[in-house]
Order: structure tokens, then C-alpha cells, then sequence
């Protein structure tokens, strides 16, 4: 590898927001924010949205955003159904 083209690459832990969920991996993420691991050492915490704990794919959770397809939804806009 070409040295000092690379970012460096580190433990971090992403956070998932959204369901309170923590792991701990290598990243080239930086942060500010630290937060003290399960093994007693520090690491950059990365705070996201959604994860494999809280994503619809993986938990099977799956939301319907829309009843129906274009007819039910054009019978119920022109209240023909």
C-alpha cells in the first residue's frame, strides 16, 4: 500500500439511534464523541439512523407505506370502490 494516501483505519462504535444498539468494528469514520466499550478502552463514537437491529430488511418489521396498488388507490381518490 502507497503510504500517506490512506486514511487511518481504527476500532470504532456505531450507535444505532434508533434502537439504542452498539457494536464495535474498524472503520475510517472519525469522531468526536468517545464512548468507553465493554473491554474497558475507548473508542470514537458513530452515532446512525438505522442498522441491522432496527432496519425493516433484517427484522422482518416491514412498514406498508401504501394499502393497495394504483387501482385501489385511484378507486378510493374517485371513492369508486
Amino acid at each position: 500500500m502507497k503510504q500517506g494516501i490512506h486514511p487511518e483505519y481504527r476500532k470504532v462504535v456505531f450507535l444505532d439511534t434508533s434502537s439504542d444498539y452498539k457494536f464495535l468494528t474498524g472503520s475510517t469514520k472519525t469522531s468526536e464523541e468517545t464512548i468507553e466499550w465493554e473491554d474497558g478502552n475507548t473508542y470514537p463514537l458513530i452515532r446512525v439512523e438505522i442498522s441491522s437491529e432496527s432496519h425493516p430488511f433484517y427484522t422482518g418489521k416491514q412498514k406498508a407505506d401504501k394499502a393497495g396498488g394504483r387501482v385501489d388507490r385511484f378507486k378510493k381518490k374517485y371513492n369508486l370502490g
